[in-house]
C-alpha cells in the first residue's frame, strides 16, 4: 500500500504540487489571522489595556494634525486671505437671509387673506358654501353610493340630535393638544381659557426694520382676562459675529418680549395659592400663612426670561429661552401655515413616517452588525451577557 503511495507522489503532476504548496501558505495564512484575531480580542478584554487605548483616543480627538504648523511663512499667508474670503461669504449669507426674510414677509400678506377665512369659518364668522366644503378623501373613494348615502343619512340623524355648533369648536385647542411640543405646556387649567382662542397670526418687520417677527393670539370675549391680543416677539439676528465669524449658520433669535395679560380677580392660573403652618420657636404656637407662589400654565410663555445687556443668563433662564425659541419656530413655521392638518392630526401622522423612516434604516444598521456578529468565528455570546458597566452621570 505504501508503494502505491509512493508511486501516485512521484507520478504527481508539477502543477499539481504547486497548487497543494498554495493551498498550504493560504491555511498557514487563515491561521496566523485567526491567531492575530484571538489576541486582539485577548487584549480588548484587558481593561488596563482598554483604558491606554481610550486615553490615547480621547487625545486625538479634536486636535490638530500639527500640518497647518508646519507650513511655510508664505503659505500661512495664503490660508489667512481664504479665511477672509471665507469671512466676506458670511456676510453674503447674511445678505441672502436678510432678502429671504423679505420674501417671507411679501408671500406671508398673499396668505393671510386664506388665513382670515380660515379665523372666520372657525368662528362661524363666515359659513362655506357647498362647492367649498366638497372634500373626497381617500376612503369614500372605494365607498358605493348606497354606502354614501347610508352614512349622509347617519350623520344628518346625528346633527338634529345635536345642538347645531357654531363654527369648528375648540379648533386651536385642539391643535394644540396634537403637537407634543404644545400639549407640553398644556395644564388642565388652561384648556378653557384656550377654548376662547380664536385665531393666531405671524406679523414680520417691516422693510428697513431690525429683522424680527411677532406671534398674535386672538381671544373672544371671556371670563378670564380683559385682552383681546396677546402679544410675542422674537428679535432676531442675521449678520455674523465679530468675534467668531466662521460660526454664523444663518439668523438666530437673540432675545423675545411677552406681554402683561390683564387677569380677571381670581382667575391668573399663573399663580397658585398655597397655605403653610409656621410654629413660634419661644410660645408653640401654630399660625396659617398663605403665600402666593408661580403656577405651571401655557400663559407663562408670554412671561419669558428677561435677557440682560451683557446676554449672561443662568442656566434655569438659559433652558427657558432655549424651549421658548423653539415653540416660537415652530408655530411661525409649522402650526399658522398647517394648523387645519394639525387639527385633524394629517400633519402629526407625516411628522410620524418620516421619524418612522429614521428608526428603520438604524434598525437595519443594528441588524447587520448583529449579523456581523454571528458571522464572526471569535465571537462569544457569553461574553455579551455580562452584567453591563455601571453607569455614571457625567
Amino acid at each position: 500500500m505504501s508503494d502505491i503511495d509512493n508511486k501516485d507522489q512521484t507520478e504527481m503532476d508539477p502543477a499539481d504540487m504547486e497548487d497543494v504548496e498554495e493551498v498550504e501558505e493560504e491555511e498557514t495564512g487563515e491561521n496566523e489571522n485567526s491567531k492575530a484575531r484571538q489576541l486582539t480580542v485577548q487584549m480588548m478584554q484587558n481593561p488596563q489595556i482598554l483604558a491606554a487605548l481610550q486615553e490615547r483616543l480621547d487625545g486625538l480627538n479634536g486636535s490638530p494634525s500639527g500640518y497647518m504648523e508646519s507650513l511655510p511663512k508664505v503659505v500661512k499667508r495664503r490660508v489667512n486671505a481664504l479665511k477672509n474670503l471665507q469671512v466676506k461669504c458670511a456676510h453674503i449669507e447674511a445678505k441672502f437671509y436678510e432678502e429671504v426674510h423679505e420674501l417671507e414677509r411679501k408671500y406671508a400678506a398673499l396668505y393671510q387673506p386664506l388665513f382670515d377665512k380660515r379665523s372666520d369659518i372657525v368662528r362661524a364668522a363666515y359659513e362655506p358654501t357647498d362647492e367649498e366644503c366638497e372634500w373626497k378623501a381617500d376612503e369614500e373613494e372605494e365607498l358605493t353610493e348606497e354606502m354614501k348615502e347610508k352614512a349622509k343619512l347617519e350623520e344628518e340623524k346625528k346633527d338634529e340630535e345635536k345642538e347645531d355648533p357654531k363654527g369648528i369648536p375648540e379648533f386651536w385647542l385642539t391643535v394644540f393638544k396634537n403637537v407634543d411640543l404644545l400639549s407640553d405646556m398644556l395644564q388642565e387649567h388652561d384648556e378653557p381659557i384656550l377654548t376662547h382662542l380664536q385665531d393666531i397670526k405671524v406679523k414680520f418687520s417691516d422693510p428697513g426694520q431690525p429683522m424680527s417677527f411677532t406671534l398674535e393670539f386672538y381671544f373672544e370675549p371671556n371670563e378670564f382676562f380683559t385682552n383681546t391680543v396677546l402679544i410675542k416677539t422674537y428679535k432676531m439676528r442675521s449678520e455674523p459675529d465679530e468675534s467668531d465669524p466662521f460660526s454664523f449658520d444663518g439668523p438666530e433669535i437673540m432675545s423675545c418680549t411677552g406681554c402683561t395679560i390683564d387677569w380677571t380677580k381670581g382667575k391668573n392660573v399663573t399663580l397658585k395659592t398655597i397655605k403653610k403652618k409656621q410654629k413660634h420657636k419661644g410660645r408653640g404656637t401654630v399660625r396659617t400663612v398663605t403665600k402666593t407662589v408661580p403656577n405651571d400654565s401655557f400663559f407663562n410663555f408670554f412671561s419669558p426670561p428677561e435677557v440682560p445687556e451683557n446676554g449672561e443668563l443662568d442656566e434655569d433662564s438659559e433652558a427657558i429661552l432655549a424651549a421658548d425659541f423653539e415653540i416660537g419656530h415652530f408655530i411661525r413655521e409649522r402650526i399658522v401655515p398647517r394648523a387645519i392638518l394639525y387639527f385633524t392630526g394629517e400633519a402629526i401622522e407625516d411628522d410620524d413616517d418620516e421619524y418612522d423612516e429614521e428608526g428603520e434604516e438604524a434598525d437595519d444598521e443594528e441588524g447587520e452588525e448583529e449579523a456581523d456578529e454571528e458571522n464572526d468565528p471569535d465571537y462569544d455570546p457569553k461574553k455579551d451577557a455580562a452584567p453591563p458597566a455601571e453607569c455614571k452621570q457625567q
